[in-house]
């Protein structure tokens, strides 16, 4: 979609909104700051005045419309049937097409644009990491030793010392097959929580569902899409089209929210008017799902027979639930697990504030809203946090680790992966225990 249609669908958006001011009660940074230009009434004022000239596209601009979080929450909430997010995302693209973009996002998408020199920058930030990062409990969480991008007070995740694409098979088959899927990882699966990565594919083959991890994937281009760097988004929705092209496939599966958020609507969005890639972008799209989407809607999993005696809560990510409505499903799996205690937190589906770069970039902000969410969780007391979001799974990490508690936090594909392994960890002492008894009986 070039920018020149992107200012058309602009104004027929902004078109839209009767400035009710419902958004104000669902917007997590109006509950913050209390500012009218900080939700989304406000930005579609602003975005109207800068289309028609009253304003212009200053630094002071591109900071108020830096300021949101995309969680969708105030599109879910109009009457109208406005989409802020689509505006504000759109005002970005046009800002960037007028100003460009700072330094040091115009080098980080410089890299990003390149999958192979990203792969290797991956790979030597993590033998490298330690010199600028320190472990600050058992569970590896790691905090800057000193100014590296990263607000000294934030707690992250480090990078794995080896990427999921290099540690699984490019295939994993299995007995009758009763599918075969894409399993298109995203940056976190594949550089930091390596263990869902393969517990998203041990999930699959134990449903008897032949998995394709291509090795020449790359990042989504959502956090390039979040910053209006529209043309270097188009080239990487091109790279992924082609890569995942080459594999005949039932279905695309991702992990998370933005990874299939990507494919669902950005792709075909981006590349609506590119004739060579428009129609593959519409064929993926349609076959993409959220894993526990394709478990539960697509393929039909097996409940686990084994009990995984725990207390869970399940935090909604925001492109999850309201950018393709997937929420049940998790939950459907979650509760056919035996031995497992869901509690339902209040707010489930409130977003955890960090948006990927928007936690980098408004820490502070990001953490007023993080705090909310870790509140919530803890006032059902679960003894795991179950998500199905990277970045969102380090944000609520972050939080619980300020909070002073040491509630573990994971994929809800680790928790299935979990009791299907309690199976055949009991199937194997059967057959021990079987052939033990038989050989008792020939030495009687």
């Amino acid at each position: 979609m070039s920018e020149q249609t992107l200012m058309k669908e602009l104004e027929a958006e902004i078109a839209k909104c009767m400035k009710c001011g419902n958004c104000q009660a669902v917007c997590p940074i109006y509950k913050e700051d209390m500012a009218e230009w900080s939700v989304a009434r406000g930005k579609i004022k602003l975005a109207r005045d800068l289309l028609t000239g009253k304003l212009e596209y200053t630094d002071r601009m591109e900071q108020i419309f830096s300021l949101c979080l995309t969680c969708q929450a105030c599109a879910e909430n109009c009457p109208c049937g406005v989409r802020p997010d689509k505006i504000i995302l759109a005002t970005r693209a046009v800002m960037v097409a007028k100003k460009g973009l700072p330094a040091v996002k115009r080098a980080a998408f410089n890299l990003l644009e390149h999958p192979g020199s990203f792969r290797w920058g991956m790979r030597v930030g993590s033998k490298l990491q330690g010199v600028g990062l320190r472990k600050v409990n058992d569970s590896g969480l790691v905090k800057p030793r000193f100014p590296i991008g990263l607000d000294m007070r934030r707690v992250v995740r480090p990078l794995a010392a080896k990427s999921l694409l290099s540690q699984v098979p490019e295939v994993t088959t299995v007995d009758n097959p009763r599918g075969r899927v894409v399993f298109f990882t995203g940056c976190m699966l594949n550089y930091i929580y390596t263990d869902a990565g393969q517990a998203v594919i041990d999930v699959l083959a134990a449903n008897n569902i032949e998995v394709v991890t291509p090795k020449a994937q790359h990042c989504c281009g959502i956090p390039v899409i979040m910053n209006g760097d529209m043309e270097t988004a188009r080239k990487i929705a091109r790279y992924n089209i082609d890569v995942l092209s080459g594999y005949e496939c039932d279905a695309v599966v991702t992990h998370c929210g933005t990874g299939i958020d990507a494919w669902v609507h950005h792709y075909p969005e981006l590349l609506a008017d590119d004739a060579a890639y428009a129609e593959q972008a519409r064929v993926l799209s349609a076959k993409a799902y959220d894993l526990s989407q394709y478990l539960v809607d697509v393929a039909g999993f097996r409940p686990p027979k084994k009990a995984v005696d725990t207390t869970v809560t399940y935090h909604d990510p925001c492109h999850m639930v309201r950018g393709v409505g997937v929420s049940a499903q998790p939950r459907e799996i979650i509760r056919s697990i035996p031995g497992v205690v869901f509690q339902e937190m209040k707010k489930p589906d409130r977003c955890c504030g960090s948006a990927g770069s928007f936690s980098l970039t408004h820490y502070n902000l990001s953490s007023k809203i993080r705090d909310r969410k870790i509140r919530d969780i803890l006032s059902v007391g679960p003894d795991r946090v179950l998500t199905s979001c990277g970045a969102c799974r380090m944000q609520i990490e972050e939080g619980l680790y300020q909070a002073g508690d040491n509630v573990p936090v994971q994929h809800v594909a680790e928790l299935l992966a979990s009791a299907y392994e309690k199976e055949e960890t009991a199937d194997k002492g059967n057959q021990r225990d079987y052939q033990q008894t038989a050989t008792e009986r020939v030495a009687g």
